[in-house]
């Protein structure tokens, strides 16, 4: 039974970083691309930025957040991290992890088979 875990969302002002951490069980970890999404409220789920399953693999980062955003994996303890910097009031919204069975990314929602319970972000 795979389990996503989110943590780390919260109210930031504007120009603020939070570090978003999604820990994972039950799903063999070390060889899948791991991705995060989010979705505002009234609005479709927007990708962000995933990464593939080696540790040391460059993420795949959307145009919205490109220069802002950091993604990483740690295939020891089973997580996957966005770091969040220069963060805009239009970043505001739920952001979710989500797991793939494929060992590439395609930073598409319909590529990952599993999601977590998502955590929420706030710029104000």
């Amino acid at each position: 039974h795979v389990q996503l875990v989110e943590s780390g969302g919260g109210s930031v002002q504007a120009g603020g970083s939070l570090r978003l951490s999604c820990d994972v069980s039950g799903y063999t970890f070390g060889r899948y691309c791991m991705g995060w999404f989010r979705q505002a409220p009234g609005k479709e789920r927007e990708e962000v930025a995933a990464i593939t399953a080696s540790e040391g693999a460059l993420g795949v980062i959307a145009d919205s957040v490109r220069g802002r955003i950091t993604i990483s994996r740690d295939n020891t303890n089973l997580s996957v991290t966005l770091q969040m910097n220069g963060l805009k009031p239009e970043d505001t919204a739920m952001h979710y992890c989500a797991a793939s069975s494929l060992n590439y990314c395609v930073l598409e929602s319909s590529f990952f088979q599993w999601w977590g319970q998502g955590t929420q972000v706030t710029v104000s």
